[in-house]
C-alpha cells in the first residue's frame, strides 16, 4: 500500500463511522429504540428483563393523504402496547396497555373495565392476582378504590387512559390521570431479547457470561407484543 493511500483510507473510514452513527441516531430517533422491562406491571405478556424494540414511526404525524395511504402509519387505538413518558416525570418511561382514546368515556366497577357503556373483554392479556375487591366506598383510601372502582370518566380529544396488564399491581392512570397523546413515544413491537433478573453479584466475568447465557428466555426472541 503506498503511503499517499493511507490519509484517504482513513477519511474512508471516519466517513463510513459517521455515516453509521448518523444512521444510528436517525432510526433511534425516528424509527426503532430499545426499551427494557423493569417492572412486572405488564405481566404475563411483558416480563421484567425483557428488551422490546419500539416502532417510534408508526404514530408519526402525517399532513398529506397519500401519507397515510402509503405509510404504515397509524393512531394510537385501544388494545395497543405504548411506551410513553410518565406525565409526573417526563424524564422517566412507561409501558402500558391504552384502553381508551380520545372522546372516550370510560368507568371500572369491582375489576371489570367499561368503555362507552360497553363492557370490555380483557381475558386474553389482564391478570388479577388478589381475588379480594376493595369496595367503592369514601371511607376508604384513594390508592386502595381506585385500583377496583372508578367512576365514569370522559377523555378529551388529546387523551388516553393506559393501564397495565398485571392489574393488581400496576401503577397506572387510575391513579395519576390520562396521558397525553404528545407524551407518547411509540407503540411495543417484539421482543428482541429476554434475560431474567440476576440473582448473584461480584461474579466473575467468565462466571457472569454464563449466567447471563442461563438466564436468557431465549424462547421469548423476536415474540411479538400483543
Amino acid at each position: 500500500m503506498r503511503l499517499a493511500a493511507v490519509p484517504r483510507l482513513l477519511r474512508d473510514s471516519l466517513e463510513a463511522v459517521l455515516v453509521a452513527v448518523l444512521f444510528a441516531f436517525f432510526v433511534r430517533t425516528f424509527v426503532l429504540q430499545a426499551f427494557r422491562i423493569p417492572t412486572s406491571s405488564m405481566e404475563p405478556g411483558l416480563l421484567v428483563g425483557d428488551h422490546v424494540l419500539v416502532n417510534k414511526f408508526v404514530y408519526g404525524p402525517s399532513r398529506w393523504a397519500w401519507e397515510r395511504a402509503l405509510l404504515p402509519l397509524a393512531a394510537v387505538a385501544r388494545g395497543d402496547v405504548v411506551v410513553f413518558r410518565y406525565p409526573r416525570d417526563a424524564s422517566r418511561d412507561f409501558v402500558k396497555r391504552c384502553v381508551a382514546t380520545g372522546h372516550d368515556q370510560l368507568a371500572l366497577r369491582a375489576k371489570r373495565l367499561s368503555v362507552n357503556g360497553v363492557p370490555v373483554d380483557e381475558r386474553g392479556y389482564v391478570r388479577l392476582v388478589d381475588e379480594a375487591i376493595y369496595p367503592d366506598s369514601p371511607f376508604l383510601e384513594d390508592v386502595y378504590r381506585r385500583r377496583d372502582h372508578l367512576r365514569p370518566l370522559g377523555l378529551a380529544a388529546d387523551q388516553l387512559f393506559c393501564l397495565g396488564d398485571n392489574r393488581d399491581v400496576s401503577n397506572d392512570s387510575r391513579y395519576w390521570g390520562p396521558v397525553p397523546r404528545s407524551f407518547v413515544k411509540g407503540r411495543a413491537l417484539l421482543v428482541y431479547w429476554s434475560v431474567a433478573p440476576s440473582q448473584g453479584r461480584g461474579q466473575p466475568l467468565a462466571a457472569a457470561v454464563l449466567d447471563v447465557s442461563r438466564r436468557t428466555r431465549w424462547r421469548r426472541t423476536l415474540q411479538l407484543v400483543r
